[in-house]
């Protein structure tokens, strides 16, 4: 028999399908969908209904922070929060908005670049709900150490009011971590695909028996706490970008230690500079400060140059405050205010990296000789 052909007249919930549509094309966009979510899941070391799929970090971080403290208020809990100074500003800022709210927020004490978990143990509370912080830190490449802020909350849970849950951003760590629930010890992870080149997705790995207020009301797709299609092309490449990644990581993290010491090599020659080295590093983010220098005018030198630098993280590349991060792991206004962020992926040589030292050293030098 001949296959008849379809014709498609469900337009109005969508141009493409929708996975929520109940015919064919509905059924089989959500075949994929639900593939691309085992996949992550098998990734990640999860249940496949952990993953909820969002538009990205930005919004996975925004509904793990929100979510909690505000269902922890519809349980009658005035609830307390902590997080990482140095975090992304969707960390930051949205603890500015809990505490707007009316919760009772606070930044993580820092003690020799890593969080100081004495200390932190005397600021839990009965009240306190969550604890958030980052696997990698996006300026400076500091690996963070959650698995002792894990251990901590361990220790306080049966005293929590509501419950106690550490949230860890692990965007930064895709490349050089194994990025799994249970290597950070979290109880929400949050992943980007943009850090994949899947741009416009993310997720938040989070168990159902995480208490979770929706962002906003609608159909309610993703266990009725992201509501909004999904998208499912760009799902189906993050899936497949985030299993290469995982697999590739020890690999990749070998061959960037190799670059960022040919690249620290090159550059020892520049006179008055920083390099921030954490005690756990991330090999392919290299922060350094070049205090009395325009950092602002070097990345539009590199930029005509050919190379793409930045002078901190991109959400935060109109604050004239410097680099919050540096600042808060150092302490020294000078350097925040005088850093250049070099980051690199698998498609970058050290070839690469050696001609990009050369040209920062003229460019330097250059910046130099215009102000004597």
């Amino acid at each position: 028999m001949f296959k008849r052909e379809r014709v498609f007249l469900d337009f109005a919930a969508g141009a493409l399908p929708n996975p929520s549509s109940p015919h064919q094309e509905g059924r089989q966009e959500k075949e994929l969908l639900e593939d691309a979510r085992t996949s992550i899941a098998r990734t990640l070391e999860v249940k496949a209904d952990d993953i909820i799929f969002t538009s990205g970090a930005t919004e996975a971080n925004a509904l793990a922070i929100l979510g909690v403290a505000r269902a922890a208020k519809e349980a009658g809990v005035h609830p307390h929060v902590l997080y990482l100074p140095t975090a992304h500003a969707s960390v930051v800022e949205n603890m500015h908005l809990l505490a707007d709210e009316g919760c009772v927020v606070e930044a993580l004490p820092l003690r020799e670049g890593l969080v100081d978990t004495s200390t932190l143990e005397t600021m839990l509370r009965p009240e306190t709900v969550l604890v958030s912080m980052d696997a990698v830190c996006s300026e400076t490449g500091t690996i963070w150490n959650t698995r002792a802020v894990a251990k901590i909350l361990h220790q306080h849970r049966e005293h929590a009011a509501f419950g106690l849950w550490l949230h860890v951003d692990a965007s930064q760590g895709v490349y050089t971590e194994k990025c799994t629930r249970a290597h950070f010890d979290a109880d929400l992870l949050t992943l980007d695909g943009g850090k994949l080149g899947a741009r416009g997705v993310g997720c938040l790995c989070a168990h159902r028996t995480i208490p979770l207020a929706p962002l906003y009301r609608g159909g309610g797709q993703e266990r009725g706490l992201r509501a909004g299609t999904e998208n499912v092309e760009a799902i189906d490449v993050f899936a497949d970008a985030l299993a290469y990644a995982f697999a590739e990581h020890e690999q990749f993290s070998e061959r960037a230690a190799r670059v960022r010491a040919a690249l620290t090599k090159e550059l020892t020659a520049l006179s008055g500079m920083h390099i921030y080295e954490a005690k756990k590093q991330a090999p392919n983010i290299l922060n350094l400060s070049l205090p009395g220098r325009d950092t602002d005018y070097l990345v539009a030198l590199l930029d005509e140059a050919g190379y793409a630098i930045a002078t901190r993280s991109a959400c935060e590349t109109d604050s004239e405050e410097g680099s919050r991060a540096v600042a808060a792991l150092t302490g020294d206004e000078m350097q925040a205010k005088s850093t250049l962020r070099i980051s690199w992926g698998p498609r970058v040589s050290e070839k690469n990296i050696t001609a990009f030292a050369k040209e920062l050293t003229r460019a330097v030098h250059f910046v130099d000789r215009a102000a004597s």
